[in-house]
């Protein structure tokens, strides 16, 4: 990632969450609340791009899986949580350079289970959409 992504990030108040497991591999990750809603982003890198040039759609599945999860145990404050099942339907290619961004909400949470959507956009492109069941898990 270029120094200019890294400034103009942190300049629209988006801050690194540190992970030296997968998602410092892949990322950095970025985060943000605006208007009380959590935001994820990551830059597409050259080492994200597939075949075709484009960001690999393993890339926005990552994305999508760990910003819903995230915002749950945000949310509801359950802190260990497993993905159970996330469905995503790719509707454009994310590009090298993009700005990928997931905003993702709960639909419902039971006593066991919680229900999420998001959407992930590249500019003002949606580029996929992912539901995802998260089990509540105990410590």
């Amino acid at each position: 990632m270029s120094d200019g992504a890294t400034g103009g990030l942190s300049r629209d108040g988006w801050t690194i969450l540190e992970d030296d497991g997968f998602l410092g591999l892949v990322g950095p990750f970025w985060h943000r609340i605006v208007d009380g809603r959590h935001e994820y982003a990551i830059e597409g890198q050259a080492k994200h791009r597939n075949r075709r040039g484009v960001v690999q759609g393993g890339l926005t599945m990552t994305l999508a899986d760990r910003s819903c999860g995230m915002t749950a145990r945000y949310e509801t404050g359950n802190k260990y949580l497993a993905t159970v099942q996330l469905d995503m339907h790719f509707i454009d290619g994310a590009q090298i350079g993009d700005t990928i961004v997931s905003r993702p909400r709960i639909i419902r949470a039971t006593r066991s289970l919680i229900f999420m959507s998001t959407e992930v956009s590249a500019g003002d492109r949606c580029v996929a959409t992912a539901n995802g069941v998260f089990k509540i898990m105990k410590g």
